[in-house]
Formats: structure tokens, C-alpha cells, sequence
């Protein structure tokens, strides 16, 4: 674990290489500044690589046992390849170097760490959302795509409206309504999708993230509470073990008197 003053150190260096990478997409700000803020961002880079070394020597294997370390490692590692020719699109992802925030913060990584406990759930819902939109999009096609190809005239097509739908963006004045002008009883094939997709599978979406996140968050305070406890038998065998040791010499100190009180 990395001491206080050196987290700080690299969350003050990770923020402000953010706003110089921000600053780099500015003509304005390049043109001005431009080499200072290529200089700025390279020396921060240079502190990161060493940051990087310095924790591979000292945690050796266990840097490449914690996931954390290896996000660290790959996000730094990125910006060292030359993004020129057909790595030219790396030099976008040098902003991934921001990400190491997540990381350096707490708060954050529990956040993340909810997220990816929350995926096996997730999934399970993603394959219901996706059968029941299957089955709206074959009957959407089969009744509104020889009217409104733009929108039905496809399986995929259809998909997608279902989807801007299922996203609440201009579903009523800009499909529905239209719709119901020929097919007045759409309404009864529009409504209960939204219900099921919208109101019902997604709000199943954020009770498992919410979910996960509290078990996450209940498995870490109960890995803090059994190292406090761990610490306090070991502070507790200790003080026995010093109370013994204290208890022995204080007999043997009251033999010594006893003799020189008879003698």
C-alpha cells in the first residue's frame, strides 16, 4: 500500500495531467502553449513510469497479482507506445491515464468494484431484455414494416426504433402517434413494451448494481473487521505474553529478596 503523501502526490499529478490533456484538443491552447503543455504532459508521464518501477520492486510478484496494479500498469503502458503510422489512434487513448483516478480513490474503486460484481447478474438480465426484444421486433416488422419501412421495414430496423423507444427519445410524437394514424390500436403493442423494457428490466438493472454494491461493500467491511480483530488478538497475545514475562520476573525478583532476607 502506497503511503499517504505519495497517493496524494499522484492523484494531484493524475488531475492535473487531465486538464493538460484537455487543454491539448484547444487549437488556441496549442498554439499558445503548445510546447509547454507537451513537456508538461511528458514529465508526469516520466513520473508515472517511475511510480510504476518503484512499486514492481518493491511489491515484486504481488504487483502482478492485484488487478488494480495491472489496470496501472496497461493504462501507463499504452502512452509509451509511439503513436505514429497505424498506432496513431493510441495518442487518443492517453486520456485513459485519467482513469487511474479510480484506482487512487477509495470511494471510486468500491463503485467499480460493485460494477463488476454486479456483471454475472446483469448479463442474465441483458438475455431477457434481448429475447423480449427479439419478440417485439418480428412482430413489429411483421405488422407495421410494409407502412413504415424507415422504422419496421427490417428486423434490425425495427430493433433499433425499439430501442429509441425502450429510451423514452421522442416516442410518442415521433413513432407512436404517427403510427397510431393507421394503426389506432398500436397503442396496445407500444405500451406494454415500454412497461416490460423501460419500467420493469431496467429498474431490474439498477436493483442488481445496487445490490451487488452492497454485498461488495459488506464483503470489504467484513475483510476490515476480521484485520481489526486479527490485529487485536496478536496486540492481545502480545500484552499476555509481556504480562507473563513480567509476572516471572517479579517472582524471581521476590526469590532474590527472600534469600538476601535470610542470609
Amino acid at each position: 500500500m502506497l503511503s499517504p503523501w505519495v497517493q496524494h502526490t499522484v492523484l494531484g499529478l493524475i488531475v492535473i495531467n487531465a486538464i493538460v490533456l484537455g487543454l491539448e484538443t484547444s487549437p488556441e491552447a496549442m498554439a499558445r502553449h503548445g510546447a509547454w503543455l507537451r513537456w508538461l504532459d511528458q514529465s508526469i508521464l516520466a513520473v508515472f513510469v517511475l511510480e510504476i518501477a518503484l512499486r514492481i520492486v518493491a511489491w515484486r510478484s504481488a504487483f502482478f497479482r492485484d488487478p488494480w496494479s495491472l489496470f496501472d500498469l496497461m493504462v501507463v503502458g499504452i502512452a509509451l507506445v509511439p503513436a505514429t503510422g497505424q498506432f496513431s489512434v493510441l495518442r487518443a487513448l492517453r486520456v485513459l491515464r485519467v482513469l487511474r483516478i479510480l484506482t487512487m480513490v477509495p470511494s471510486m474503486r468500491r463503485v467499480v468494484g460493485g460494477l463488476l460484481a454486479a456483471i454475472p447478474g446483469l448479463a442474465s438480465i441483458a438475455m431477457v431484455l434481448g429475447l423480449v426484444f427479439y419478440v417485439f421486433a418480428v412482430i413489429a416488422t411483421q405488422l407495421f414494416g410494409a407502412d413504415y419501412p424507415a422504422w419496421f421495414g427490417t428486423l434490425g430496423r425495427s430493433l433499433y426504433t425499439l430501442f429509441q423507444v425502450m429510451t423514452l427519445e421522442s416516442w410518442s410524437m415521433g413513432i407512436v402517434r404517427p403510427v397510431m394514424e393507421l394503426y389506432p390500436y398500436a397503442w396496445t403493442f407500444f405500451l406494454p413494451f415500454i412497461l416490460i423494457a423501460t419500467f420493469t428490466m431496467l429498474n431490474l438493472f439498477i436493483g442488481i448494481i445496487v445490490s451487488a454494491m452492497q454485498s461488495f461493500t459488506d464483503a470489504e467491511t467484513a475483510q476490515t473487521v476480521a484485520a481489526v480483530d486479527q490485529a487485536r488478538e496478536h496486540i492481545e497475545d502480545d500484552l499476555h505474553a509481556e504480562m507473563r514475562q513480567l509476572r516471572l520476573e517479579l517472582a524471581e525478583l521476590k526469590r532474590l529478596l527472600h534469600r538476601r532476607g535470610e542470609a
